[in-house]
């Protein structure tokens, strides 16, 4: 049994939850998410408790079924906490002469390169510029998207392990290298 597919979704009183056939609907103060959940798991909603509860059960013990009893009950969970609170990724930007520009809907990073990235903002993502366009916030609703377009900045220029450039979560932790050593009056 899936520990965390058996683990009821806790709903606030903030957030509006709607099960239509396989259809997943959530509302509340950050804004709405839809989600269409596979045929071999079970959502319902359960009012009885304060603020309601979302119960995610599995038709039969089959291994797909089993594999979709925990992932259907962590996106529901992911789609309750984005509406009620949002979710967040942090990312700095460390390099002489590295930084980050917002032009309408397109992020522009001069990152080293002969020219500059251009990256198209989602629809429903956030982003601010802070400290001379080193840090970037990205804020959104959906936790995949949020995460996926941080990535997508990060892929632009990956911290290199020799002087530490590049583009790296907040808190990211980048192991260093040691560049090649001088060998000294030994080697002729």
């Amino acid at each position: 049994m899936s520990r965390i597919g058996k683990k009821p979704v806790p709903v606030p009183a903030t957030v509006k939850v709607a099960v239509n056939g396989r259809i997943v609907s959530t509302e509340g103060p950050k804004g709405k998410l839809q989600f269409e959940h596979h045929p071999n798991v079970r959502v319902r909603f359960d009012a009885k408790t304060a603020g309601g509860q979302v119960v995610v059960e599995r038709i039969d013990e089959e291994r797909l079924s089993r594999a979709l009893h925990g992932l259907t009950r962590a996106l529901v969970a992911n789609m309750v906490q984005g509406v009620s609170q949002g979710y967040t990724r942090d990312l700095e930007i460390q390099g002489v002469g590295y930084k980050a520009e917002l032009q309408g809907k397109t992020l522009v990073l001069s990152v080293g390169y002969a020219n500059q990235m251009k990256l198209p903002v989602p629809d429903g993502i956030a982003v601010k510029i802070e400290g001379n366009g080193t840090r970037l916030s990205l804020s959104s609703v959906n936790k995949q998207m949020v995460g996926q377009f941080a990535a997508d900045i990060r892929r632009t220029r990956k911290p290199e392990p020799y002087k530490g450039k590049g583009i790296r979560y907040v808190g990211e932790v980048v192991r260093r290298k040691a560049g090649k050593q001088f060998a000294g009056a030994g080697a002729k």
